[in-house]
């Protein structure tokens, strides 16, 4: 490595190089950080939306059992007559 006369330069030097190093470091785990958090969000309205899906269909289901239970007594009072 350089030889420095002075020991007051070597420390200032030491810090500015492994800032430089670290530099890149800090930025791609901090964008994988973010896109860590996006996949999360993503994931998580994904289930929101299935599960918004699963009772809208559990509804239709609910509703449709009803008109037919309601239907058949109609046909009752029709087939007595």
């Amino acid at each position: 490595m350089l030889n420095f006369k002075s020991k007051k330069m070597t420390l200032p030097l030491c810090l500015c190089v492994m800032s430089l190093l670290l530099s890149p470091a800090l930025t791609q785990a901090a964008s994988e950080t973010g896109s860590i958090a996006a996949n999360q969000a993503a994931d998580q309205k994904a289930a929101l939306a299935k599960k918004a899906a699963d009772r809208q269909k559990a509804a239709e289901e609910k509703q449709k059992a009803a008109e037919a239970q309601a239907a058949e007594p109609q046909k009752e009072k029709t087939a007595e007559k």
